[in-house]
């Protein structure tokens, strides 16, 4: 026998948790704290100094222990668990919002439960419903289009806390956004304020809430100017449609200024006004929505709106476990039945954008 495992079988505590799975006594004892100590570690409850929480999750690891989540679900009667139902990882925003929420999660001590559901099919979102709460959730966040889930066929289990995404103020939970409205207004009156004398707009889909803000944001814009609205340009939300609306704007000798409704159409817009040769943005100044990674490194470098979907990645949690727990702190308001949470968006000027030749 080596030396390594003598001392294994003369230690007590390692004997009797090789008999059995390591408890939550046994992390206490291995670690010198109290049983209170180690549960407020093992469930993300409590403060507890970072020196005490380093050695309790040494021990922890040390053991092999694993918090009991079903029988704290139990005793609690709850599972510590959120439920995320969305459409597609594919838009930009949706994964940054997505990982927003998985980080702040896991900083609140919850797990999260993915499921994606087909936009073809409603129904699916209520079968998601259904499928979560097999997955002994608390709560659910709800990252699809608002005008979707209007639908009649949607059912949703009555007493599940629910906080929507991209929502509107006709739903009847919480929500949060960005300031659709804000963003659009923002970028259609500094193309203005640069001496255009009105605004083309390269939309996204028809069904698409934030689209919808956007476009009626845009018009409103023009109108309180006195400006003439041109026809819409409609997009899918990809570079594909950008180039293809593009394609169209750019043979108009009129159109100097060009606000599409994300930064991926956008970059289409300039790829068909380049093939043009129409100059960004000597002749055709463009404006995206979004603000991606790479809207500063392409040519030229976009001007876009910026919105933080890091903050409302986190304001959903926050908003959920208000809902579950109470507010974080005394006196702190969480949103309500149709009660929205806007996170402002903000102009980020750069070199696409110019007042209009001569």
């Amino acid at each position: 026998m080596s030396a390594k495992d003598e001392a294994r079988t003369s230690d007590p505590v390692a004997s009797a948790v090789r008999r059995r799975d390591p408890s939550l006594e046994d992390v206490a004892r291995a670690a010198g704290v109290s049983g209170q100590t180690v549960s407020r570690v093992a469930n993300a409850k409590g403060y507890v100094g970072a020196a005490t929480r380093a050695k309790v999750e040494a021990a922890m690891a040390e053991l092999g222990y694993r918090p009991n989540s079903a029988a704290r679900a139990l005793r609690s009667g709850r599972f510590r668990a959120i439920g995320v139902i969305m459409f597609t990882l594919a838009p930009y925003g949706n994964h940054r919002t997505l990982d927003a929420i998985a980080v702040r999660a896991a900083q609140a001590g919850y797990a999260l439960t993915l499921i994606p559901v087909d936009p073809g099919n409603l129904s699916t979102v209520s079968g998601a419903f259904h499928r979560l709460a097999e997955h002994a959730v608390d709560g659910i966040i709800i990252l699809i289009e608002a005008q979707q889930l209007d639908g009649s066929e949607i059912e949703i289990p009555p007493g599940l806390p629910i906080v929507v995404i991209d929502s509107n103020q006709r739903f009847s939970h919480p929500f949060v956004d960005n300031d659709q409205a804000l963003g659009a207004r923002q970028a259609t009156e500094h193309l203005l304020d640069l001496g255009h004398d009105t605004v083309w707009h390269v939309a996204g889909p028809a069904s698409s809430f934030a689209a919808t803000r956007r476009r009626e944001a845009w018009k409103a814009a023009l109108e309180e100017r006195g400006r003439t609205v041109p026809e819409v340009a409609w997009g899918d939300w990809s570079a594909e449609a950008g180039y293809a609306a593009g394609r169209e704007l750019a043979a108009r000798d009129e159109v100097t200024a060009i606000f599409a409704a994300n930064d991926s159409m956008a970059i289409g817009v300039l790829h068909a006004l380049h093939e043009a040769g129409r100059r960004v943005p000597e002749e055709v100044s463009v404006v995206g929505f979004d603000d991606v990674a790479d809207a500063g490194h392409i040519w030229p470098p976009l001007t876009t709106v910026r919105q933080r979907f890091e903050d409302i990645g986190a304001l959903a949690v926050d908003a959920l476990i208000a809902e579950l727990e109470g507010p974080a702190e005394e006196g702190a308001s969480a949103a309500g039945p149709g009660d929205p949470q806007l996170i402002p968006t903000e102009l980020v000027v750069r070199a696409s954008t110019a007042a209009p030749r001569d």
